[in-house]
């Protein structure tokens, strides 16, 4: 019966905890089982559903009694169509609970099907109450318990004792339902468990029932069943068919198997073959792996199927089944046929490869792991494919891997060559086919190196010094840190020489493979040691030996000529022994040599003594002055011997026959030592013999006349021929100065290669009493083509001293009208011997300068009253540097103001140019307005400013030129242009004045970089500013005016430059002392320190040696184009001959120049030892990253325009990619220009993000944007200081260059080249105004960064000067950094790149 609220009220009430159950406005059910028997029903029928779709059904129930136990149970019936009502699906158990059950009922029938449900209480005889509530429908699955819903089930049909198999196939997977319930229910109560499951997919899952031995009874309609504590899902029926009993039809023969594939096997069936009668109506292969598993079947209705998708070398085992009509059924599987499928190629080559240990002879390499859907067969082959070049010859080598199963599989590669790039890649074979792995670049470790080549040891050898070069072993097994070099002697010819303390060890860098020893002994042989080290240690000695040349015997000292006896045929000498040096001495000579007139009294110094033995009857026929006339073995005078020259006796064959009275002799002695081959003699004069004298007879008076007569005819002949002998003189004189005037601009650049060649020869064949001018030579020419740089040049410091002596004073004053008169102690010296001139001054810590400064008069040497005056003292800067009375600038005077006349300034001759120079002050305040008029009186067209306005915080000059327009008095001065170089400046003003109908334009060069008492670094950019000044000095106007601070040191150096310039043009001399001498007769102190002095000679010296390399835009294709032209004598041409000089003249950097870099704690920062930045030019990071040092290997370079306008690196590694970012932010850089490529194996990491931020300490690198065109890859970062957010944040674009590979010298394209030089300018002037730096990297920050920045300097003076000079660019580059552009391809390629851009317009 069915119980309903109203009926139940006053047990409800009672039950406090169902006063909700009313308020439910869904179908309810309410059961109060008091009174009630065991086994009583109460039923609630729900209304059919018929939608077509899966439901889910949620209800609450309810059980309790004032017992505890159950008051009896709730069942749950699903009724399907208007069949049975069937079996409950669910049913409550257990004792009573006081509260509310969910459930939830999974119900999947589908159309045409409808059903029912059915809610039943059968009472168990206790006192409660039971009810239901909420019942909905839900129509989509389960969702809320997850409760499995049942996709459609099929129907079975089977014979009689066969086995049904039913397949339900459920939502989720068995892992998800190991506590639930799965079984299969009939309609009339039979039940099957579950067999087994069978994943579908990763949502559904199969589930096997079998009923097995089927009868008749069996047949009817079953469902699947699941259920858990909270639900129950239902599936919908599916029919099982028992069909009457007959003989399945079977298969006698097995398949045949007609083809085989990697994933397919092709048969034929037999199906003809079988047992029993009737027809055959469906024919099925059934095929198994060898485990037994079912892998599927498939219908078949040719006699011929294919089999597919199988896994390859995979056995298979093939079974036919037969279907006859009706109640005849399906039989057993066939016989089987046993067939493997073919093995399939690799499904990919080995991942992820790496090699996880580095050695020198030997790597390890690592993959991924793979198995069988890797290999695609069982039989399998893996090998490492290595491939290098050694020797200049590559080597390629294959091995088998053999531990493929492990989970970490790895490999030895072993007998490698050290510090090689080996590329690496892995080859998975099998019998189909191979597959590769990516393939992986590897750096094998350094290792010691090999020897030095023997053949390559090469030695100078000379008296007491051995110049010894050799070249890096063939195989350096690394980066070439040291030489040892152990020299021992160990022979010698002389036996006097003691062999001890004759050895040691030097070290020399990786760049140095040569060294000079020098204080050896001669002849003397030495065994020279050399070993290479690397970072693993020292390899193999080689040794070889070299043998001085041995030395003239010392012969002793005669400090008079004096002989022991003397006649008129005879001279009596003591033989004195001599000294060895080398060789011990073999004879003893002596020799006579006739004094003749006109004959030069040291005539055995330079014929070098007497080599050649003549014998006294030989004499007169080879006209010899000289003739052996003794020779005695060395054993002969082992101590002091007179000897008697003349007393006709024969000494080894040599005649000493009586001298002749009337003549006079020099008697010499020599010492002869022999041996190796060489003959070395030494001669010393021992006694002089005049000839006899005696009364001439009485001469006849006619006699006499006639004598008298005869002498006046030759001294008047004599006369007349010194006449016409002057006159041609004269004549050939004027002839050469005029041809000699017409080829100034090629005989300079003569000049200093006859210099260098003069002091080659000079200094390998006489040597000097300087020992540093022999080492600096020998350095610089045994060395090949090693650059030569002055001492200046590489900033060596003299101290500074003045003289006042009074002579000096008068010596100045007598040639204060006589200008750059040479003086006898100081002459001129030729342009071909300054080199030399210069090298000799330097020796002794530059003793030969400090003596010729320090012999310039210091302080007033003329008088100055008009200076002294009082209404004058304020118009001086400083109080002893004034103007002197005869040269000073005379202003016109101002209507009444005394001493209007008086500026601080002084006439200054130039060359050939009486008063072409004004040395002036730099103006003050009060000054000013008088130097303006000074410049208009004087028409003045060029101002030279060599001094900054503020210096070390004080003030050095006033800024006397506006910034527009500015009115001093009665003057107009205007400011036309500002051009801004790197080193100078080039103002242009329009200068007008009251009551002058004329604008005059006048130019300011204002050089910057000149501090004050000092000198620049290099005289490269003060060089090229001189030059440009004279280019753009008109030649009709007034005095240059120059001034620096005070008006003397630095303004006396750029007039003496400027001056001596002009004289080595045009005369092929310099007289640099004269000049500075007559300088300070015109103004006090001019050239005011010796370091400036010095500087001087090393400007004048790389102006000769440089030349003006300078060519204009419109010449620049037909210069380059004969500069290229092979001279046929010399195979040589002009471009080689200027990166020759351009080598020449490139500074060597010294250990103490690159100090901080060398310190231990930043090795690990330099890519290579050899590649060091100078301390001068280094850009200390700034900002703070921990305990991180502010040292990068990087340099500041100018630019034509702007000081430091780059900053030159190498490529990051990996622990300075955190630095490389700093030194961005730091220094304000909005481009980096890359000119080399990523390489791991070189330590060439990726620096930069792809995408989103790369954190570097305290900076953040994000990811912008990037483009590709052409060979430029460009992107563009944010950067910004995260601890300094009020710094804001910096835009930096990278251009990485793609056209220039590794293996090249020069890029492939100009065009791409300049057109990345564009775009840099380009970036560098939209996003900054040009005022951003530009970092420039290649491996090394050597040759490709330094072409990178000599072609922006070349192009920017195309377009601001046109005209180009690459030397002039190259070297200011070289200045600081001395491997810029070290290719003379490179050389060449800057020309090219730059008519390119003329071409370009």
């Amino acid at each position: 019966s069915i119980y309903t609220a109203e009926n139940s009220l006053r047990y409800i009430f009672s039950a406090c905890n169902v006063c909700d159950f009313l308020s439910t406005g869904s179908a309810v059910m309410m059961v109060n089982t008091s009174g009630r028997s065991s086994g009583q029903r109460a039923q609630l029928y729900m209304p059919q559903f018929k939608e077509n779709d899966t439901h889910c059904v949620i209800f609450q129930y309810y059980a309790t009694s004032r017992e505890g136990s159950s008051p009896g149970q709730l069942l749950i019936y699903v009724k399907e169509n208007n069949n049975l009502l069937g079996f409950a699906v669910w049913n409550s158990s257990g004792s009573a609970f006081q509260k509310w059950q969910q459930v939830e009922l999974a119900i999947s029938t589908f159309w045409p099907n409808f059903y029912q449900l059915v809610f039943e209480v059968v009472a168990s005889g206790e006192r409660g109450l039971l009810a239901v509530r909420g019942i909905s429908r839900q129509g989509h699955q389960c969702s809320k318990l997850n409760t499995p819903h049942f996709l459609h089930i099929k129907s079975v049909e089977v014979n009689a004792r066969q086995t049904a198999t039913f397949q339900c196939t459920i939502n989720g997977q068995p892992k998800d339902h190991v506590n639930y319930k799965l079984w299969l229910q009939g309609i009339r109560g039979r039940e099957a468990p579950m067999k087994d499951t069978k994943p579908v997919n990763s949502r559904r899952y199969t589930a096997t029932f079998d009923i097995v031995n089927t009868t008749k009874e069996d047949s009817g309609r079953y469902r699947c069943i699941v259920r858990s504590e909270k639900g129950v899902g239902v599936s919908s029926y599916g029919d099982l068919v028992v069909k009457r009993e007959f003989t399945p039809p079977i298969p006698i023969a097995p398949p045949q198997l007609t083809a085989v594939g990697a994933t397919y096997l092709w048969i034929q069936l037999n199906a003809n073959s079988i047992n029993g009668d009737g027809p055959i109506i469906e024919k099925e292969v059934e095929y198994r792996t060898l485990s037994g598993s079912l892998i599927d079947s498939q219908p078949v209705d040719k006699p011929n199927h294919k089999i597919g998708h199988l896994d390859p070398d995979t056995e298979y085992e093939i079974s036919v089944l037969l279907t006859r009509p009706n109640e005849g059924g399906t039989g057993a599987p066939g016989p089987p046929l046993r067939a493997r499928t073919k093995c399939a190629d690799p499904m990919q080559g080995p991942q992820r490869l790496q090699v996880v240990d580095i050695k020198s002879r030997q790597l390890m390499v690592r993959w991924e792991p793979f198995g069988y859907n890797v290999t695609r067969c069982y039989s399998y082959n893996l090998t490492v494919q290595y491939r290098y070049t050694a020797n200049g010859k590559e080597e390629m080598r294959e091995e088998t891997c053999y531990d493929t199963l492990s989970g970490a599989p790895q490999h030895t590669i072993r007998s490698l060559p050290p510090y090689t790039n080996v590329s690496i890649r892995l080859l998975l074979r099998n019998r189909e086919g191979v597959k590769e792995s990516d393939e992986l670049d590897v750096l094998t470790d350094e290792d010691v190196p090999g020897a030095v080549p023997q053949e390559s040891i090469q030695g100078s050898t000379y008296e007491e010094k051995i110049a010894l070069r050799w070249r890096e072993p063939l195989q350096t097994y690394g980066i070439i840190k040291q030489y040892e070099v152990s020299p021992d002697s160990f022979n010698s010819f002389d036996p006097e020489f003691n062999l001890s303390n004759q050895s040691g060890t030097i070290l020399k860098f990786s760049n140095e493979t040569s060294h000079i020893f020098t204080g050896l002994y001669p002849g003397s042989t030495y065994s020279f040691t050399i070993r290479a080290s690397t970072v693993k240690g020292y390899g193999p000695p080689e040794l070889a030996q070299f043998t001085t040349k041995i030395s003239p015997p010392r012969m002793p000292g005669y400090e008079q000529e004096t002989p022991l006896n003397q006649t008129d045929s005879t001279v009596t000498v003591l033989l004195k022994p001599a000294r060895s040096r080398g060789a011990p001495v073999s004879v003893y000579q002596v020799v006579v040599e006739e004094e003749r007139p006109r004959r030069s009294r040291r005539a055995a110094e330079i014929l070098r003594c007497y080599p050649i033995p003549i014998h006294f009857q030989n004499a007169s026929v080879l006209n010899s002055q000289y003739y052996f006339t003794a020779e005695f073995p060395a054993a002969r005078i082992q101590t002091p011997l007179p000897f008697t020259v003349g007393d006709n006796r024969t000494y080894d064959g040599y005649w000493n026959l009586p001298l002749l009275p009337h003549k006079s002799y020099s008697v010499y002695y020599q010492a002869v030592s022999t041996a190796n081959g060489e003959t070395k003699i030494d001669c010393v004069r021992v006694a002089t013999k005049g000839a006899a004298t005696r009364k001439p007879d009485a001469v006849e008076p006619e006699k006499q006349t006639d004598h008298t007569v005869k002498i006046a005819g030759v001294i008047a002949g004599i006369l007349l021929f010194v006449i016409i002998f002057l006159g041609v003189v004269l004549v050939m004189k004027k002839r050469k100065l005029a041809k000699k005037r017409k080829e100034t601009l090629s005989s300079t650049r003569q000049e200093m290669t006859v210099m260098v060649n003069s002091m080659d020869k000079s200094y390998a064949e006489q040597g000097t009493s300087c020992d540093e001018a022999i080492s600096f030579m020998d350095t610089h020419n045994l060395n090949g083509p090693d650059p030569f740089v002055p001492t200046a040049i590489l900033g060596e410091k003299t101290s500074v001293s003045v003289s006042t002596h009074d002579h000096v004073l008068r010596i100045k004053r007598e040639a204060v009208d006589v200008p750059y008169q040479t003086g006898q102690l100081h002459p001129a010296i030729r342009v071909a011997d300054l080199l030399q001139h210069i090298t000799q001054m330097k020796c002794a810590e530059g003793y030969g300068f400090k003596e010729e400064y320090e012999s310039f008069f210091e302080g007033q040497a003329a008088p100055w009253d008009s200076a002294k005056k009082d209404e004058n003292r304020m118009k001086n800067r400083y109080g002893n540097i004034i103007a002197y009375d005869h040269s000073r600038v005379r202003l016109q005077p101002l209507e009444g103001e005394q001493s209007s006349d008086y500026i601080n300034a002084n006439y200054v001759d130039g060359y050939h140019r009486p008063n072409h120079y004004i040395a002036t002050q730099g103006p003050m305040q009060e000054t000013v307005y008088d130097f303006w008029r000074m410049v208009w009186q004087e028409n003045t067209a060029t101002i030279v400013m060599v001094t900054n306005l503020v210096e070390v915080g004080r003030v050095k000059c006033c800024k006397y030129w506006p910034d527009d327009t500015e009115i001093y008095r009665d003057m107009k001065v205007t400011l036309i242009e500002t051009q801004l170089l790197s080193e100078y400046v080039i103002r242009t003003f329009a200068v007008e004045k009251r009551g002058a109908h004329e604008i005059r334009e006048i130019r300011q060069f204002h050089f910057t970089g000149w501090p004050d008492h000092g000198v620049p670094y290099h005289a490269t950019g003060l060089l090229g500013f001189v030059r440009r000044i004279k280019a753009k000095s008109p030649a009709n106007a007034g005095p240059m005016v120059i001034h620096c601070s005070a008006g003397a040191g630095r303004t006396g150096c750029f007039i003496v430059i400027d001056i001596m310039l002009d004289m080595a043009e045009r005369e092929g001399v310099v007289d640099i002392y004269n000049c500075v001498r007559e300088l300070r007769s015109r103004r006090v102190n001019m050239v005011q320190t010796e370091e400036q002095y010095v500087f001087i000679h090393d400007a004048i010296l790389e102006a000769c040696l440089c030349g003006d390399t300078t060519i204009p835009a419109n010449q620049l294709r037909s210069v380059y184009y004969d500069m290229n032209r092979l001279d046929p004598q010399t195979n040589s041409s002009q471009i080689k001959e200027e990166f020759r000089t351009l080598n020449m003249v490139t500074p060597t950097l010294r250990v103490e120049d690159c100090s901080i870099a060398l310190l231990p704690r930043n090795h690990e920062k330099n890519r290579c030892m050899d590649v060091l930045p100078p301390d001068r030019c280094l850009p200390f990071l700034i900002t703070i990253d921990g305990e991180s040092s502010n040292y990068i290997n990087a340099a500041l370079m100018d630019s034509y325009k702007q000081p430091s306008a780059f900053i030159v690196t190498q490529h990051p590694l990996p622990n300075t990619v955190k630095d490389f970012w700093r030194l961005v932010l730091d220094y304000h850089c909005t481009s980096i220009v890359m000119l080399n490529d990523v390489d791991p194996a070189q330590l060439c990491p990726q620096y930069w993000p792809e995408n989103g931020v790369h954190r570097h300490g305290p900076i953040q690198v994000e990811f912008v944007s990037a483009d590709l065109e052409e060979d430029i890859i460009s992107r563009i970062f944010r950067i910004y200081n995260a601890a300094r957010p009020q710094d804001g944040y910096r835009m930096v674009q990278q251009f990485q260059f793609l056209g220039w590979p590794m293996y090249r010298d020069t890029p492939v394209s100009k065009r791409s080249f300049l057109k990345l030089i564009r775009q840099v300018d380009k970036w560098q002037e939209e996003y900054d105004g040009g005022e951003g730096r530009t970092v420039v990297h290649c491996l090394n920050g050597g040759g490709r960064s330094g072409t990178f920045c000599a072609i922006s300097i070349v192009c920017e003076m195309l377009c601001h000067q046109h005209s180009v000079d690459v030397f002039h660019a190259v070297k200011t580059l070289r200045n600081n950094k001395p491997n810029m552009v070290d290719l003379l391809d490179q050389y060449k390629f800057c020309y090219e790149v730059a008519l390119e851009y003329l071409n370009s317009g």
